[in-house]
């Protein structure tokens, strides 16, 4: 209830200390995990109470990360063109797996894990279960982050201003044509093109609110949002300055504004502004925990907790 939230002060953010360079945020069920690309290293969180559960290795220069139900998935940016899967109960490393140049953001599908390759303009798609190479797939320019809407892989392209729709599970056509469901007899391959779709200048966070997909538009301080049965344009919308990761709470999207150190929520349904929240700094990544609603500080070293219905 509002008034008991309001006498246990859960109306205010909490801020806890992290790593450097605070970038991704992931939520396992019980803990929240940020990225630290200052230092390499991921933060796991007690989620109900911001305490500090360990501090782990990960690549050089963590961004992107995803949980595949037992496991931790961080894409490690800088030179190492490999991401890191740590066991999410202990955060030991599971192994290190090679993808493309400057791996971004990742997505799980319930089966495989994608990673978006900034340098090379590919997503690679893994194997959950044993981080082997499933298939490497075009993009546009500039893949940065991604989303899975329970059919399709979504990714942002901040290079050309687009978002990649690609097919995540193999569809069997007429025939059959084997296991794949790509061969003779008709069928698409996981990982075909099934659309790409203009958005707005230089695109990075991307979510699904179960109808439609919502975009984070860098240099034009806007989110757009596509429906994604088809990839029309339902509308864009103002936030802050220099919008970077998009979350969805279940009723409403929440954007980082990264060099306006703000976040934005806004509406699901019809994208009108809710509220602006302005304790944070230099927000990146940003989720959702299912209550609350958690916020890299990039320029600070710090995650900001926000009630997602305050």
């Amino acid at each position: 209830m509002a008034e008991i939230r309001a006498s246990l002060l859960q109306w205010y953010p909490s801020t806890y200390a992290v790593g450097s360079g605070a970038f991704g945020v992931a939520f396992d069920g019980t803990n929240i995990w940020v990225t630290n690309d200052g230092n390499g290293t991921v933060t796991k969180l007690l989620a109900s109470s911001g305490a500090v559960v360990g501090t782990y290795a990960a690549g050089p220069g963590p961004s992107g990360i995803a949980f595949d139900g037992t496991n931790m998935w961080i894409a490690n940016f800088t030179a190492a063109n490999t991401v890191t899967k740590l066991l999410a109960c202990s955060g030991a490393v599971v192994g290190t797996y090679a993808v493309g140049s400057m791996p971004y953001g990742l997505a799980f599908d319930g089966t495989n894990i994608w990673v978006a390759n900034y340098g090379t303009d590919t997503v690679t798609e893994l194997q959950a279960s044993s981080g082997a190479v499933v298939g490497t797939y075009t993009v546009g320019n500039g893949p940065a982050w991604v989303a899975f809407d329970g059919t399709y892989i979504w990714v942002a392209n901040s290079g050309d201003g687009t978002v990649t729709k690609l097919q995540a599970f193999s569809q069997m056509g007429p025939g059959g044509g084997g296991p794949g469901g790509g061969g003779p007899g008709g069928g698409t391959p996981a990982g075909t093109v099934v659309g790409t779709y203009a958005v707005g200048n230089y695109p990075q966070g991307i979510a699904f609110d179960g109808t439609n997909i919502w975009v984070a538009n860098q240099r034009d301080n806007t989110v757009t949002e596509l429906l994604a049965s088809n990839g029309s344009l339902v509308n864009t919308y103002a936030v802050g300055s220099f919008p970077a990761g998009v979350a969805f709470d279940g009723t409403n999207i929440w954007v980082a504004n990264n060099t306006g150190s703000s976040v934005s929520k806004l509406l699901a349904s019809n994208g009108s502004l809710v509220g602006t929240y302005n304790n944070v700094c230099g927000p990146a990544g940003v989720a959702s925990d299912g209550t609350n609603i958690w916020v890299a500080n990039n320029y600070c070293g710090s995650v900001t907790k926000i009630g997602a219905t305050k």
